[in-house]
């Protein structure tokens, strides 16, 4: 077979040579020790926060192995009692589910509904308004933070006209909510349409032929096959607005009430670094909710991950 007529892509010999290096026992021993490696601050940080305050300022955290001292008062600390004019972390924490949980569905929502109109729908401009949108991307949150807090509580006035009113929405969790999920729909939109494209067209053709409305496709069909999809980017975004803290530092560090986790961690250790053992307890809080998030839907992850990387 002559070069102009061979197959595009790898050989079967690259490809199996390619899967031989990656599951020889060198590489399953990297990726152990990588592991292992990526493992030990996280171990640590749970040591450190069952360790008494003067264990914790006077020796490492690999010393409670030779001297083991085993305390809870750091989580009934950091939890139920609070510190100083701070209320504790357990109010910190509804606040970090009140702010996760819209932010996460609202995206999700906008973003499934979009990604099915710019994957089946022909209507003029479709792919200028896709390629737009994943060029939002690029765009770094940082830039518009400050537009949005003026946008928020000052409004729009331009050469003295105000376009837009203030919005009265300061102190509250909707600029939250708002800002995660502008900063979330370009990414949600592209891997979305991205999944949606792999649906076969027979599928769509032979529920229209049926009788199926646009939404009706979308509820009985496109919804229950984009599940691992969705999964995927629930994950990331839930990772994201939980353990986020610039968002949360600018539209709610204000208010007690609605300031998330985040935002009282980073309060914990002052400006002379003391309140180690508080901060690791409370750090240790912070991800729990994350882990179940993950594991409980892991294996809609790895499938979202996966969809479309094989054809056949």
């Amino acid at each position: 077979m002559t070069a102009l007529s061979a197959p595009k892509g790898l050989s079967l010999g690259q490809k199996k040579k390619a899967k031989d290096i990656f599951s020889s026992p060198v590489a399953s021993a990297f990726a152990i020790v990588l592991a292992v490696v990526w493992t030990i601050p996280t171990f640590g940080l749970l040591v450190s926060s069952i360790r008494p305050e003067r264990d914790i300022n006077n020796s490492g955290w690999w010393t409670f192995f030779a001297n083991p001292s085993f305390s809870l008062e750091n989580y009934q600390q950091v939890l139920f009692v609070g510190s100083g004019v701070n209320p504790p972390l357990f109010q910190y924490f509804f606040n970090s589910l009140a702010v996760t949980i819209p932010a996460v569905i609202f995206p999700i929502t906008l973003a499934t509904f979009a990604a099915y109109a710019l994957a089946w729908f022909d209507f003029k401009g479709r792919d200028f308004l896709f390629f737009t949108i994943f060029a939002l991307q690029i765009i770094p949150l940082q830039l518009a933070l400050v537009p949005l807090l003026q946008l928020f509580s000052q409004g729009l006035v331009v050469g003295g006209v105000t376009l837009i009113p203030a919005l009265g929405i300061t102190g509250t969790y909707i600029p939250i909510w708002i800002a995660h999920t502008i900063f979330g729909l370009p990414l949600a939109i592209f891997l979305l349409h991205n999944f949606l494209r792999q649906i076969p067209r027979e599928l769509i053709e032979a529920g229209r032929v049926d009788g199926a409305n646009w939404f009706t496709l979308f509820t009985k069909i496109v919804l229950p096959l984009s599940i691992p999809a969705i999964a995927s980017f629930l994950i990331f975004q839930f990772l994201w607005v939980w353990n986020d803290l610039l968002v949360g530092l600018t539209f709610g560090a204000g208010s007690k009430e609605v300031a998330p986790m985040t935002v009282r961690l980073a309060e914990m250790v002052g400006t002379r670094g003391s309140g180690w053992e508080v901060l690791t307890a409370g750090a240790f809080v912070s991800i729990i909710v994350p882990l179940i998030v993950f594991f409980a839907l892991q294996r809609y992850f790895v499938r979202g991950l996966l969809a479309g990387s094989v054809k056949g």
